[in-house]
């Protein structure tokens, strides 16, 4: 049986790192449209967004797993 205590600190956890990632992103992506903008070489800007992207996926799929066991009856 989960602890239900661990399970809520670990959604807390899990939106703060939502919340930093998304802002990762887009302070990226937005790195990305000035490099191209300029004309510069942004292949490495954009391999680093896709791993951002990639790792904000992961992290939102783990929230949806603490969501589901927080909402598994206890009993």
């Amino acid at each position: 049986m989960p602890d239900i205590a661990m399970e809520r600190a670990h959604l807390a956890q899990a939106e703060r790192d939502i919340r930093d990632g998304e802002r990762r992103v887009l302070r990226q992506a937005e790195l990305v449209a000035q490099l191209r903008a300029r004309g510069q070489n942004s292949a490495e800007a954009e391999t680093l967004l896709r791993v951002l992207r990639d790792t904000l996926q992961v992290w939102q799929a783990h929230r949806q797993q603490i969501l589901r066991m927080l909402a598994t009856p206890q009993g």
